[in-house]
Formats: C-alpha cells, sequence, structure tokens
C-alpha cells in the first residue's frame, strides 16, 4: 500500500515542481529590474504604461463583447439541437471542432482574404469593421469551449420536461431559453465565459495580423524590448488566467450549491 501510494505522490510531486519552478523563477527574475535589490519596479513600470492600459482594456472589452455573442450564439443552438435535431448533435460536436485543429493563422488569414479592403465586403477598411472581424475570430477560437459547456450543462437537465411545463404556461421560445434554460445552465455558460476571457486576453495571432491594440500583442512587443517588464507582464497574464479559474470554481459551485 505504501509503494502504492508513494509512485503517484512522487508524480505529483515531481508535476506540480515541473509546473512551478519555471514560473518561480521569471518571478524571481521579474523582481531584479533595479540591480542587487528585490523590488516590484518592473510591474510599477509595466502599469504606468499607456500602451498596457490601453491594450488591456481593448482585450477587456473584445473579451465581453465575444462572450455576449458566443453565449448568444451557443446557447439557443445547442438548446435546439438537444431539443429537436439529436441526431445532428455528432455533426455540431465535430464542428466546433474544428477551432482546435485549424491553426489561428489560418482562420484570419482566410478572414483577410475574405472581408479585406479588396472583397466586397471590407470590414478591414475601417477600424470598426476590423474589430467586429476581431471579435468574430475569438468566438470561433472560442467555440470549443463554450459549446462543450454548456452543451454538459444542457444535457444535465431534463430540457425536455422543463420547454413543455413554460410551453403549457403560454412562455414563448424566447422566454423559455431566457427565464428558464439560461438560469438552470448557468454554471456552464460562467465556465464557458472564463475560459472564452482566458483566450481572448492571451490571444496573439488574429488580434496581431490584424493590427488591432489587444494585450496579445502589446506582451510580445514589450517582450522583444525589455526583459524584466516581459516577465512582469508574463507573471500578470498567468495572474489573470488562474483568477478566471478561481471564479469559476467558486461562482460555478455557488450556482451547485443554490441548485441543491
Amino acid at each position: 500500500m505504501k509503494t502504492g501510494r508513494l509512485v503517484p505522490t512522487l508524480f505529483l510531486v515531481f508535476g506540480a515542481l515541473y509546473f512551478l519552478l519555471p514560473l518561480l523563477a521569471t518571478f524571481l527574475f521579474s523582481l531584479k529590474k533595479i540591480r542587487d535589490t528585490w523590488s516590484f519596479e518592473a510591474y510599477r513600470v509595466v502599469l504606468a504604461d499607456a500602451n498596457f492600459q490601453a491594450s488591456f482594456l481593448f482585450s477587456i472589452a473584445t473579451a465581453l463583447a465575444t462572450i455576449l455573442v458566443g453565449i448568444l450564439l451557443v446557447v439557443p443552438t445547442a438548446y435546439w439541437v438537444r431539443l429537436r435535431l439529436p441526431g445532428l448533435r455528432p455533426a455540431m460536436e465535430f464542428m466546433t471542432l474544428l477551432p482546435l485543429v485549424i491553426p489561428a493563422i489560418v482562420i484570419v488569414f482566410g478572414y483577410i482574404r475574405m472581408y479585406g479592403s479588396s472583397s466586397y465586403l471590407p470590414f478591414t477598411g475601417s477600424t470598426t469593421g476590423t474589430n467586429i472581424l476581431l471579435v468574430c475570430g475569438y468566438v470561433v477560437l472560442a467555440l470549443p469551449y463554450m459549446y462543450r459547456a454548456v452543451d454538459t450543462g444542457l444535457g444535465a437537465i431534463d430540457i425536455r420536461t422543463l420547454t413543455e411545463a413554460a410551453e403549457s404556461f403560454g412562455a414563448s421560445r424566447r422566454t423559455i431559453i431566457l427565464k428558464v434554460i439560461l438560469p438552470n445552465v448557468r454554471a456552464a455558460v460562467l465556465s464557458g465565459a472564463f475560459l472564452t476571457f482566458a483566450i481572448v486576453i492571451g490571444e496573439f495571432t488574429i488580434a496581431s495580423l490584424l493590427a488591432r491594440p489587444a494585450f496579445g500583442p502589446y506582451i510580445a512587443l514589450v517582450g522583444s524590448n525589455r526583459a524584466y517588464e516581459a516577465a512582469a507582464l508574463a507573471m500578470i497574464a498567468f495572474a489573470i488566467t488562474w483568477g478566471c479559474m478561481g471564479f469559476l470554481q467558486v461562482f460555478g459551485g455557488r450556482s451547485a450549491g443554490e441548485k441543491r
């Protein structure tokens, strides 16, 4: 029994060290901007940079828009497929997995080719159009995570009974989705939303090739010029990602507890 417990424990410790030691080294390096002393000077410089603030706020706004569009697209679609078209579920699962196997650079080059300034739909001809195209690209990238989360949430409730009960009271389809289905899959939607937020905050390829002032390209730009600030940005991005995971656990657990 001791040997059986020792081996998994060793693997767990090795895995933790494999992931945590590089993070610790990066954090310690970020504190060495001032020679021969430990300080948060690199973090102060980064947080005071107007470009950091602009890029971070732009990515937050883009992430919120992506989450909203993703919810409006995925929740009704997944609900309708489960309720009326269960035979299409394998096809839907296949289509939502495509962004995982098609590189982001292929997607964005396709967007530029299809919606460039020389096309019939010149989205890239204006700032607003390019921002819309960026949000659409992020919706595609986050689709596997958002759809899986929502579909799993729908599978945990009896949507057919809930729909029939709501229809018996004269509720419209829109009312059923907004006031019956959506509250029951809130934890699943939050899961997909926080994963989407983490993806958008750190994404580089699409934002860079569409020339948008997002957080990912800003990190790459700082990393090519300043070492300590780049390490500080890496730690900030890591903290944001894990903050999203923490919020997911808190709000998801609270929602599950309320249901019970």
